[in-house]
């Protein structure tokens, strides 16, 4: 196993991740089917966000919480989407890498997780 340090690194992380969405049967459906995600754009926002949020790099550039409200309009984005999320992350993680920046990613998305699905619910209900 090897430590999260590099950009690359990053990318590995999320392509693997991503690999795992896209064939999950509880959250693939709002990247194919609702988002229709352009995989060619959204994948390098997800490189500089990780690399932003691990590395402070800021190179990322953009609001992940707006962009989340419309597909939550069209389809609730529940606890239990985020807690999939969050599992699918921290698998593709632990399969890959170890060490301190490992631990901070897998932090990171917790409270990524819990602001946003906060943040879905509330928007349901107002």
């Amino acid at each position: 196993m090897k430590k999260l340090e590099s950009r690359q690194d990053i990318e590995n992380l999320v392509n693997s991740f991503y690999s795992k969405v896209v064939k999950d049967e509880v959250i693939g459906f709002f990247f194919n089917d609702i988002a229709k995600v352009d995989w060619d754009k959204h994948l390098p926002k997800m490189y500089s966000f990780w690399e932003s949020i691990l590395f402070g790099q800021m190179s990322y550039k953009g609001n992940p919480m707006a962009v989340h409200f419309p597909i939550n309009e069209i389809q609730a984005m529940e606890q239990k989407h985020f807690d999939r999320w969050l599992e699918l992350w921290k698998t593709s993680i632990e399969e890959n890498f170890v060490g301190e920046n490992a631990d901070m990613a897998i932090y990171k998305s917790e409270n990524i997780a819990r602001l946003m699905a906060y943040k879905m619910d509330l928007a349901r209900r107002l």
